[in-house]
């Protein structure tokens, strides 16, 4: 999933300085919407020593699996469901200091059963779905119930597109914009 490196950097003066950081392999996630409701998971998650509520989402470490595809994957995977209208919300590093971690966040919509349940192991052995008031979860926000970096600004910016009506989403399979 990661790899530490080390780089050496030139910086201003031309001193050469070393730089230790996480390299990622990178992730997708889903803001599944509907109704004016949003789909939570929840899960422990060790390095913090508590379950946190989150989007679906998961690891790019397939090879060839398009982002996009990833986002679906994970969706029906994670909660079970299938989006007929996928589109792009944001696109997140969440700790560039340490990490080049990048994170695609997909919104979405038109949400149906998926046809086959996963079968869950490990740290989604116990995961919980549950379906939110927009609303209900941006307050959690900002009550600092949800914490996930990803999650908080997943709900966030899904509540402000929403507020514009949808406009200026980008879709699904927009290219990186670097």
């Amino acid at each position: 999933m990661f790899s530490v490196v080390t780089d050496e950097v030139v910086m201003p003066g031309e001193v050469v300085v070393k730089r230790d950081y996480l390299r990622h392999i990178g992730a997708v996630a889903v803001v599944p919407y509907q109704a004016d409701q949003v789909v939570l998971v929840r899960q422990y998650r060790h390095p913090v020593g508590r379950v946190l509520w989150e989007l679906p989402a998961g690891l790019a470490d397939v090879a060839g699996e398009s982002l996009p595809d990833l986002a679906a994957r994970e969706l029906a995977e994670e909660a079970e469901l299938v989006a007929g209208e996928l589109d792009l919300l944001l696109d997140l590093h969440p700790s560039p200091g340490c990490s080049n971690e990048r994170i695609r966040v997909f919104l979405g919509r038109d949400l149906s059963p998926a046809p086959h349940p996963h079968a869950r192991e490990h740290e989604e052995a116990e995961l919980e779905v549950r379906w939110f008031p927009l609303a209900e979860a941006v307050n959690m926000v900002f009550r600092g119930e949800i914490t996930n970096a990803t999650c908080a600004a997943g709900v966030l910016a899904t509540a402000a597109a929403r507020a514009r009506d949808w406009a200026g989403l980008r879709p699904a399979d927009s290219p990186d914009p670097r």
